[in-house]
């Protein structure tokens, strides 16, 4: 580890989830610093490139969420320029971030992923709206669950309980993306299951069970101390966690992801994992799952970071 010295934190971004990223490289440079590595902390803007040249760090951490960070484009860049970082590779990331994508890719491998549709806003433009709405309500029945095709953090997602509704929801997504994921609403368990992998091959971490207390984790309750109940390793039978984890471990493989990830799922009530996406970084702040399952495992999440950051250096 004492090659390791010096490293950058990509933190920021002009996504909605701005604060949640800078608040999650705070957490990576504090946890790094106390190792008594190097740590500085930038955002993206127009003199990244200039800053990357005049002083290549020996790795980047990006902890971007939300555009850019997670759909590729800054890893892209920073294998333009040839510096080493953290994380999946930009066609890992693309993959992940365009949850349609991923849906058929997991459901391919026998995953279960919620019914449902990926439609543009134009769709609603061209072919009329109300029948639109009445047509998805009468396939997919309701509940549903509107969200953005792309994005975190919960922004513009809303559960929908009646057909009414739906075109509010529709409303809300559109603002986040130009394409919306209407799906089925699964009702059940929310877990966050995290996979490392610092060179051993990807480990499940425990399962985090989520119980929001206004029965949606939307971005008040994942990012508001208090709001959420989080039970780690989740109230659940072995065997249920097992198969749950599995489908976390599938959903890496298949993806193609590397370092670490964290897949979103519900147990049914009979206790079937059913896949709802995959973050390629997840969000490493105080309230963030990530970190609550490292140290259910017994990891020093300073470690994880050192040891996440060491393996990207060797990569070279």
């Amino acid at each position: 580890m004492a090659d390791l010295d010096r490293v950058l934190v990509l933190a920021g971004g002009l996504s909605p989830e701005h604060e949640v990223s800078v608040h999650s490289g705070r957490s990576v440079a504090e946890a790094l610093r106390r190792l008594g590595v190097e740590v500085q902390v930038t955002d993206v803007d127009s003199g990244l490139l200039d800053r990357l040249a005049a002083d290549p760090p020996q790795v980047v951490f990006p902890v971007l969420h939300g555009s850019a960070g997670e759909d590729g484009a800054i890893r892209e860049v920073l294998e333009l320029v040839g510096v080493p970082y953290v994380g999946a590779r930009p066609d890992s990331c693309r993959l992940a971030y365009t949850k349609p994508a991923a849906k058929a890719l997991l459901a391919e491998k026998g995953v279960r992923v919620p019914r449902g549709a990926a439609l543009p806003k134009s769709a609603f433009h061209d072919l009329g709206a109300p029948a639109l709405l009445d047509r998805l309500a009468d396939r997919l029945g309701l509940p549903l669950f509107v969200k953005p095709d792309r994005g975190g953090s919960a922004f513009g997602a809303t559960p929908v309980t009646s057909v009414s509704d739906l075109s509010a929801a529709l409303v809300s997504c559109f603002a986040y993306s130009d394409s919306a994921l209407v799906e089925e609403q699964v009702q059940g368990t929310e877990l966050a299951i995290g996979v490392l992998d610092t060179g051993d091959g990807p480990v499940a971490l425990p399962p985090v069970e989520i119980v929001p207390d206004g029965g949606v984790y939307d971005y008040a309750a994942r990012y508001t101390a208090g709001r959420t109940e989080f039970f780690c390793p989740a109230r659940l039978d072995e065997s249920v966690v097992a198969a749950a984890t599995e489908v976390a471990l599938t959903a890496h493989r298949t993806l193609g992801l590397r370092d670490f990830s964290r897949t979103d799922i519900i147990v049914d009530a009979d206790g079937e994992a059913i896949f709802l996406e995959t973050n390629v970084a997840p969000g490493l702040t105080e309230t963030s799952t990530f970190p609550m399952a490292a140290a259910a495992a017994g990891l020093d999440f300073a470690v994880v970071c050192r040891e996440l950051a060491h393996q990207a250096y060797l990569r070279g």
